[in-house]
């Protein structure tokens, strides 16, 4: 891949967002507990979809089950699904500029900590998580080939 081949994510992806009620380790963990089990039911509820308009439908349809989860955990929430602002992100050598991106963004408490945040269609956040070591390159080359096909 040359240096200077740019890896643009497209303007429909939709992002995926969980901000901490604060930096505390018991807040930061709660964040990432409550991440792991959205993702996994989002992922579960789009898994076939075709476009993001199916993805958008779903988890507009779904709203109720994803709340469902969060109310689990006991702590004050609000979930917003539509547009909302990112910061920039540098992830294995993909820039992901800030901006105002349609996403499902989960803010636990105040907000006031650290976040998380990822595309999740595109399906990004899945190979972000993976547990393999992936190099720079091959992640770049791996979310070139992910985004050619959509």
């Amino acid at each position: 891949m040359n240096d200077d081949e740019e890896i643009i994510i497209p303007n429909d992806a939709i992002r995926f967002r969980v901000i901490a009620n604060s930096n505390s380790v018991e807040d930061q963990t709660e964040k990432m507990i409550i991440k792991e089990k959205i993702e996994q039911e989002v992922y579960a509820l789009i898994n076939g979809a075709n476009n993001t308009s199916e993805v958008r439908t779903l988890i507009q349809d779904n709203m109720e089950e994803i709340e469902a989860i969060v109310d689990t955990y006991q702590v004050p929430y609000t979930i917003n699904y539509g547009n909302n602002y990112f910061p920039s992100k540098s992830y294995k050598g993909v820039m992901y500029p800030a901006g105002n991106y349609e996403s499902l963004v989960i803010t636990l408490g105040k907000g006031a900590g650290n976040n998380f945040w990822c595309v999740l269609f595109p399906p990004l956040c899945l190979l972000e998580n993976s547990k393999q070591d992936v190099s720079d390159v091959d992640y770049q080359l791996y979310v070139k080939k992910l985004l050619s096909g959509f």
